[in-house]
């Protein structure tokens, strides 16, 4: 038997080959069409699940899919629309604000860079970094509540914030891999290593990498 106790590299190879090998096949959770629709249900996403951003989009992209269109609605009326989301007060005023920006500051398309999409309202590290990834392909590692949690699991991170998780798994997985690999993970987590039913204990993956652990791993 393998000990991957001493080694995140080990754990690393022997997680990237486990979870091909479960998921060979990754599509984006959140429909979408075009980099605006993704953009826009990423930001939909936030503190709401992907399942009911999903019954909530279809209703808003019949009637704006483009920034162009969306700046013809009234913020009430995309309020109205996502509530069903959470926090509709503040996505909607982004939704609309971002969509003037986009199209005075970028021609009416979405940008492909870190740098513009964070200053587009609402968007923040790991929302660019999902648009960068899905969207234009560009490698990239957005770190969610899933991933930061099962990093902590396997000890490829300290833990201290998704800043840091973020640049130790970049770290320790192939540049090639991170598109695919941050579905993968949150795939898993759903799956497997839930925050309740698992905690370090149970699933597959945690149980091989540490089969005598006995107490819980307490999250940072």
């Amino acid at each position: 038997m393998i000990d991957y106790t001493t080694s995140k590299k080990k754990r690393a190879a022997f997680i990237l080959e486990e979870l091909e090998r479960r998921y060979p096949k990754t599509p984006v959770p959140l429909d979408h069409t075009s980099p605006f629709t993704l953009l826009i249900a990423v930001l939909l996403s936030a503190q709401c699940t992907d399942e009911r951003v999903n019954k909530v989009t279809p209703a808003l992209f019949k009637l704006a899919d483009n920034p162009f269109d969306m700046i013809k609605l009234k913020v009430e009326k995309i309020k109205e629309i996502i509530r069903p989301c959470g926090l509709s007060p503040r996505k909607s005023k982004a939704i609309w604000d971002l969509s003037h920006i986009i199209i005075n500051e970028h021609g009416g398309l979405v940008p492909d860079n870190f740098e513009d999409l964070e200053k587009l309202p609402g968007v923040g590290h790991k929302t660019a970094g999902v648009v960068m990834a899905q969207a234009f392909n560009h490698p990239a590692f957005p770190i969610d509540t899933h991933i930061h949690r099962l990093a902590q699991n396997w000890k490829l991170t300290s833990g201290k914030n998704v800043e840091q998780t973020e640049k130790d798994l970049k770290r320790l997985f192939p540049k090639k891999s991170w598109n695919k690999l941050h579905l993968q993970i949150i795939f898993y987590g759903r799956e497997y290593c839930t925050a309740r039913g698992c905690r370090g204990l149970v699933c597959p993956i945690c149980t091989t990498l540490y089969p005598n652990r006995k107490r819980p791993i307490i999250k940072k």
